[in-house]
């Protein structure tokens, strides 16, 4: 799922609304590893997308 989901983000990584949302879904579908890898990556990759990432992954709900 953690592929499914790099392979997601680079694609809608065009809009900024689309690229939160699909960041949201991963959390429900991602254990807690990959969750954390995925944050890493998304910071590496998206650093233009840096605050919505933290927002995401740092909001506990």
């Amino acid at each position: 799922m953690l592929k499914f989901y790099k392979n997601i983000l680079n694609k809608v990584s065009f809009d900024p609304t689309l690229f939160k949302k699909e960041l949201k879904k991963s959390k429900k579908w991602l254990n807690k590893q990959e969750i954390a890898n995925l944050k890493v990556w998304a910071l590496a990759c998206f650093a233009n997308y840096r605050e919505s990432i933290l927002e995401v992954f740092d909001n506990l709900s």
